[in-house]
């Protein structure tokens, strides 16, 4: 039971902020997840009510919609996301 050498408790201390930087990766997908589901449910309640009554039963129009309106968020959500990236980018540079 010697002494830990410097080494020792660096590599100690980055595996500690590594495990924790995963528990942080894991849980923020976690609540993406729980909210993308969230955001579907009221999606498809929204088509549900407002559009499907207006086509016939059975229609695709209606899943149509839906995924037009996903596609829509996702890539807005995206595009916003990256333009911020690259905004905090270039001002840490």
């Amino acid at each position: 039971m010697g002494k830990k050498t410097a080494s020792e408790t660096e590599k100690k201390k980055e595996l500690h902020v590594e495990v924790v930087k995963q528990m942080l990766t894991l849980a923020t997908s976690g609540f993406g997840l729980v909210a993308a589901l969230a955001w579907n449910s009221l999606i498809q309640d929204v088509i549900k009510t407002y559009i499907k009554p207006y086509f016939p039963e059975g229609s695709i129009i209606s899943l149509i919609v839906y995924a037009v309106i996903v596609t829509v968020i996702a890539v807005i959500v995206t595009f916003q996301l990256s333009k911020l990236v690259k905004r905090l980018e270039n001002e840490s540079s």
